[in-house]
């Protein structure tokens, strides 16, 4: 063989490397491993055939540039498949998740630091450009291969339309869940992906036009009497990644279960009355505006596409009917650190972030304060003086936010100043790049930042024992997976405060206490906000549970 030739044949040997490796991807950490490689793509032949019948002509360019652009669209769809797996234990939707990327960036800065952030984004659009550059090589050194017969070439358009037929029936069989009577030799996967990527944005399109329908009625939209049967504030606090593994993991339930325990007891000795149960997120791993949304608004709202939809409705959330009722209503949010505008729609008189919380302390790096400052900044800025309304208060609590590092640790409330007692804690330890490279050291912060979360929440309950708030505590989500190592959507809730109305709203299936039962039912979140209409208002409207899931 000459020289030239040889060169031509490792031309050819490394094109078909490339459109093999592209087309092999994996979109699923589970899917990585050398087994994925020995799975024949079924469209490699049917893109060499198409390539050898087209040539190099004008025609044959074109060719090329679709199939390098499809192509380098299924990767980073691939890709993105693969981040969300790994986050949030589902596949990207093109629709909804497009919105996700300002906050996935904010919290990528966060956790490795903006510079590196910056290089990591950087990176990624220079690999992107540089598979676009392979593939337009690789699909060029192919198309040179074509025969200068025009019979030859169309018995390769020929062939292709054979191929892309196998190929199609494997698809199909797969998505459609049954066995074919003869197996192909490999699988269409990356065609897979594209259909199934398109066909998720269809229903997701059209699952928005049937949720902006249903949630333009609200039976309790015309109602008197809501919430006339509270008489004091409501403080309806989300923990943030607090999730059923902490009490059925051993890992994480031997001290969480103990510290619920402990504080069981100091808050039964005070007079306050609990019940706690489970219930059904709609998100997992993340999003934790999806779990606010769905109480506020007593609808599913599982993704950002239905979050859009709700925002732009007109229909009253639990924030809304409260103003109603004659309370003053607040989000509490010290993770908020930029425009918040959506705010506006959903029944707040008052919203405080980060910025209006009081703390000047050191961050604890995405997180921006302690738990405990965000729970004293509330009583400071909005339960303590003269008022003439009680108080319907969101609470998103931050510390058992990702990244888990530093944990800081309960002081003295009257200690607490403007937050610069956590300087040093807030700058101690190994920085989240270095802890997030062991999986193990992620679990022990996290199991150690929960706890901390509930620690302080319970003694902010013993703290007003004496003039106790009606208190809804619950998680918003589980942790990513390889966190929570529990694939279930429950997260807890526990209600205190005193008894005459803790056992209005207490739901079959809870427990006394704020250990629920380990064969509790968990009802889906969405029914949350009418079953809080429905405990404490005295002309309750009379539909059953949520519009639509």
């Amino acid at each position: 063989m000459t020289a030239g030739r040889a060169r031509r044949a490792l031309g050819a040997a490394l094109a078909l490397a490339i459109l093999y490796l592209v087309l092999a991807q994996p979109n699923h950490p589970g899917a990585m491993t050398w087994g994925a490689l020995a799975v024949f793509p079924l469209e490699l032949p049917v893109l060499v055939l198409l390539l050898l019948a087209a040539g190099t002509g004008r025609a044959g360019r074109m060719l090329r540039f679709a199939l390098v652009a499809a192509l380098v669209l299924v990767a980073v769809l691939k890709t993105a498949d693969f981040a969300m797996f790994s986050a949030l234990s589902r596949g990207f939707n093109p629709v909804a998740d497009l919105a996700l990327a300002e906050a996935g960036l904010r919290l990528l800065a966060g956790a490795i630091g903006a510079l590196t952030a910056l290089l990591a984004i950087a990176g990624a659009v220079l690999a992107v450009a540089t598979l676009a550059a392979a593939l337009w090589w690789a699909t060029g050194v192919v198309a040179r291969l074509a025969p200068g017969r025009a019979a030859l070439r169309r018995a390769a358009g020929i062939g292709a339309l054979a191929f892309a037929g196998i190929a199609a029936a494997e698809v199909g069989t797969a998505m459609a869940g049954w066995k074919a009577p003869l197996d192909p030799p490999g699988a269409a996967f990356t065609a897979r992906v594209a259909l199934e990527r398109a066909s998720l944005a269809r229903r997701t399109l059209a699952e928005l036009a049937t949720f902006r329908a249903a949630a333009a009625t609200d039976p309790f939209a015309g109602s008197a009497g809501l919430l006339d049967l509270i008489d004091r504030d409501v403080l309806l606090i989300f923990v943030e990644s607090y999730g059923r593994t902490s009490h059925d993991t051993p890992l994480y339930a031997d001290l969480h279960r103990a510290t619920l325990a402990e504080g069981e007891a100091r808050l039964a000795a005070r007079g306050l009355a609990m019940a706690s149960g489970y219930l059904a997120s709609p998100t997992y791993g993340g999003q934790s505006w999806l779990a606010h949304a769905t109480v506020a608004n007593g609808l599913w709202i599982d993704g950002q596409v239905r979050y859009r939809a709700i925002l732009a409705s007109r229909r009253q959330t639990l924030f809304h009917l409260a103003q109603r009722a004659g309370f003053r209503t607040a989000a509490v949010m010290p993770q908020i650190t930029m425009d918040w505008p959506e705010a506006d729609r959903m029944g707040f008189d008052t919203v405080l972030a980060a910025k209006d919380l009081g703390y000047r302390g050191q961050p604890f790096n995405w997180v921006t304060m302690p738990d405990q400052f965000t729970f004293a900044a509330l009583d400071r800025l909005l339960r303590t003086g003269p008022r003439d309304r009680n108080l319907f208060a969101q609470v998103a609590t931050g510390t058992s936010h990702a990244p888990w590092v530093p944990v800081p640790d309960l002081v003295p409330w009257e200690d607490l100043g403007d937050g610069r007692i956590f300087d040093a804690v807030a700058q101690s330890g190994d920085p989240p790049d270095v802890v997030w490279r062991d999986r193990d050291r992620v679990r022990a912060q996290y199991r150690l930042a929960v706890d901390y979360a509930l620690r302080t929440v319970l003694a902010y309950a013993e703290r007003h024992a004496g003039d106790p708030p009606l208190m809804i505590v619950l998680g918003d989500h589980q942790a990513a997976g390889f966190v929570a190592l529990d694939e279930r959507r429950d997260v807890p809730l526990h209600i205190i405060g005193p008894a005459h109305l803790v056992d209005r709203l207490r739901g079959d299936g809870m427990a006394v206490g704020l250990i629920p039962p380990a064969d509790a039912p968990a009802p889906v979140m969405d029914g949350l906000r009418d079953r809080i209409l429905r405990a404490f208002s005295t002309t309750p409207a009379a539909a059953d549970g949520p519009l639509t899931r």
